[in-house]
Formats: structure tokens, sequence, C-alpha cells
């Protein structure tokens, strides 16, 4: 039976500035997060890689334009490196920015690809992060005014737009879990920040309805569905309390207008609620989007707590739940992530019943393998286990839209493959493979596959 999607169906792939464009020397750019810790934490990346090994998209971006266009993309999602196009964080704007990223709107455009251009993809400029980053309310005027900037310079050709990748990543892996600068562990810092992101989004939000532009606003979601061991009440309180923090704590704000009242609860009762203003409250109940990118790559398996928290320990939502270890799990071991394809109905389904089923696509989807050097045969990666792993979201993802769920598009993480955060190139995830010493970029299997599949509208 063949699995056919719609016409009209976004196919295509998602990166971002920082893991794609690479740094050059003269070009303007100011400092990110990322530029800064991948030097002065160096040990805490794969193979001490920086920023500046990255996949120089900056350089290459019009070949890499025709190579998105030979698979047959007919979308493809960036993000626009804040540091780079205003390297202070506020004020003057890098001439040279502003011709690189109009270099490929045009481009992308001129070659039948829709740009989806995302603000903000984990990389505060480190001027504003020396402030405090997203815990300074100032930053969230200075990401008001960024925003409003790109959506001036290119509103005119960028038709989907979105204020955030992953809100909530800033949040706990840079100031509860210790895994992205500024490796801080507080869960309440962690909840203001996470507060003042979707603060910062609402505000964006404002501004581009003020501005009247003729296109879609959104957010990119990462959605982690949770399943409990088992039915048995303690479980299902743990799976209750895992979503109730890294799902609805965020989703809810986005899509619904407000917290939900249990979190606020727990919060209260741990001492861990953040400042949250009247102001606040009014903002983002009157905020809404067109479209949600929604990131998908594993589920979320809890179990009842085995043991007390330290009472000596900082809060985390992990004082409620244990992972649980499923026996059988399917794993991607170079990751150490289970595969579950069914996970993306799931979040489908959640998205159509609880979330008004608002109009939403794939913004992320893809599987990074360690050591794809020895599936390269006759010059070509055989990654057939990327296939099959497309193959097997998308016809969980097709008997969504079946069933009524308003999917508008899929995206693969990611076109070529980039510089992850703290893996570098340990992982490779891309239709197209990079050759760390040449810079050639060759396509994949997988890359031939997902042509011919978007030209005949799915696959058998």
């Amino acid at each position: 039976m063949k699995v056919e999607f719609p016409k009209t169906f976004f196919w295509g792939a998602a990166s971002s500035a920082t893991q794609a464009e690479g740094r050059v020397v003269g070009d303007g750019k100011g400092e990110n997060i990322w530029d800064y810790a991948s030097k002065e934490y160096n040990h805490r990346f794969y193979d001490g890689v920086t920023t500046e090994n990255t996949s120089l998209f900056y350089r290459d971006h019009q070949q890499d334009i025709q190579k998105m266009q030979d698979i047959s993309f007919n979308s493809f999602r960036t993000s626009i490196s804040w540091s780079r196009l205003i390297p202070n964080g506020t004020g003057k704007v890098n001439s040279e920015a502003v011709q690189f990223y109009n270099n490929v709107i045009d481009e992308l455009i001129a070659n039948k690809v829709e740009p989806f251009i995302n603000l903000y993809h984990f990389d505060m400029p480190m001027v504003l992060q020396e402030k405090g980053g997203f815990e300074n309310k100032e930053v969230i005027e200075a990401y008001k005014q960024y925003a409003k900037t790109c959506f001036e310079l290119f509103g005119d050709r960028v038709k989907y737009w979105f204020t955030f990748n992953e809100p909530m990543i800033p949040a706990e892996a840079g100031y509860l879990h210790d895994r992205h600068y500024p490796y801080v562990v507080d869960f309440k810092r962690a909840a203001t920040v996470l507060h003042n992101i979707i603060l910062a989004h609402c505000e964006a939000v404002k501004v581009y309805r003020e501005m009247k532009l003729a296109g879609k606003i959104g957010i990119i979601m990462d959605v982690i569905p949770v399943y409990p061991r088992s039915q048995n009440p303690a479980d299902l309180y743990a799976a209750e309390m895992a979503d109730l923090f890294y799902t609805k704590s965020v989703n809810d704000a986005i899509l619904k207008g407000k917290y939900p009242e249990r979190l606020r609860e727990v919060l209260e009762e741990y001492d861990q609620l953040p400042e949250v203003t009247e102001t606040d409250i009014q903002l983002i109940a009157t905020t809404s989007i067109d479209l949600l990118g929604i990131n998908y790559y594993r589920p979320r398996r809890v179990k009842a707590k085995e043991c007390l928290p330290n009472p000596q320990g900082v809060f985390s939502p992990e004082w409620f739940f244990d992972e649980y270890v499923m026996p059988g799990r399917r794993m991607n071991t170079s990751r150490g992530i289970e595969i579950y394809p069914k996970g993306i109905y799931d979040i489908a389904k959640k998205i159509q019943t609880e979330y008004g089923n608002i109009d939403w696509f794939v913004s992320e989807n893809g599987i990074g393998i360690e050591g794809e050097e020895a599936f390269i045969e006759e010059g070509i990666v055989q990654d057939d286990y990327r296939i099959d792993f497309l193959k097997e979201h998308l016809m969980y993802l097709n008997q969504a839209m079946d069933e009524g769920s308003n999917c508008l598009g899929y995206h693969m993480w990611t076109f070529v493959d980039c510089w992850s955060w703290g893996n570098a190139y340990k992982n490779r995830y891309g239709f197209y493979r990079l050759d760390l010493s040449t810079g050639a970029k060759t396509v994949k299997k997988s890359g031939l596959w997902f042509k011919e599949m978007i030209e005949n509208n799915g696959f058998d």
C-alpha cells in the first residue's frame, strides 16, 4: 500500500546558524555563547571541535542550496545568528550579515525552496549573556528589537517565521542540567529563564502582528512524549509530573495562553515559583501563533521514584519520577536513545485533541550515527538505516494525517552533516556527507531516496 502525502506538503530539512555557518575572520560577527564555551570549556566538546569548524554554509550557501534542489527540497529551515546580525546584541547592524542573509533568502527562493526562518537557536550573543541572558528582562527588550530588525530586513520575502527553537532547552540545559553554557544548576533560575523566553516569544509575535506582514509566525517545540512503566497509580503520577514539567509547562503557555495550575501549585509548595506579573499573564493569554513546529527524536519512559530525593540536592523535575529502561526497547546506540516511530503519531494526536488541531509540521526528526564512514561503498554512504527510520516515522505521521491531524510538512535533521552542540561531528545526521578534511559534500543513499519520495508524493 502506497503512503501518500498532499502535493502541497513541505519537504526539506532543518539546520541552524551556529551549527552550519562557520566562523569567518573579518565577517563582523560578534561572539555568541557557543563561540565562547567551545573555546573556554573546550574539554566539554567531543574531540575539542569549536564553532570555527562547522559546515561552512556561510561560504558554500550557493552550492548547498543547489544541492537542496538536486534532491527536490521545496523548503528549508535555518536560523539567523543574532550575534552575526547585531554583533553586540543591540545597536548597530552588521551590513555583511544583512548581505549574507539576503543572499541566502534570495537564493532559496530562486531555487523554489521556501525559507523557514527561525530567530533563536540556542545562540545568545555573549555581550548579552554577560548581562544575565534571559534571566535579565532587559534582554527580552533586546530580543524584541532584534526580531523587529529581522522582520524589517527580510519580512518582504520570508513567509514563515519562528521565534525560538526548543525554548525549554536554554532553560533546562543551561540552568539546571549543566549541559549548555552558562552551566548553572538552579531550578528557580531555570524557571525564570523559561518564563522570560516565553515573554520574548510573545513580544516578537506582537511586533509581527503590528507590522501586518503577509506571512505566518510560530515557534519550534521539542516534544518528548511520556509513557509510564505501567498503569499503577504511582507510575501514572510519575508520567503526569514528567509531562507537566517538560511539556505542559511551555506548550500550555504558548498554545493555551496559560500555565498549568498544577505546575503553579507544585512550584509554590517547593518555593521554586519565578516572578510572574499580571502583565506577563495577560501578554501570554493574548498571544497566539499560526504554525507550530515539532522536533521529535525519542520517547520519555518513566516509573515511580525508587528513592527519595537528596534533601540537600537542587530541586528538579526528577524528584518526581525515575527513568524507566524498558526491556527490549530499540536503541540508537550511537546516541544512547530509544527509536520509537509511533511517538510521532502520539504527538500528532495530542496536538489534534489537546491543542485545537493547530497547523503544524515536523520541524526536526532524524537519526545520528557514529562511524558512518564504515557504510561507504563506491563513494556513497549506504545509510539504509536512515531510510528505514524515515519510512517508519512517515508511515505513522501519514496515519495521523488520515485521522485529521493538520500536519503540513516534514523536515529531517539535517541537510548536510553538521556540528552538534557537545558531540561536534561524532554522530552524522545529514542527507549529504561532509568530508572534514576536504570540505566535500556528497549525497548519501537516503538523500536519493528522499528525492524520489518527494517527486512521488510518497512511497510504497
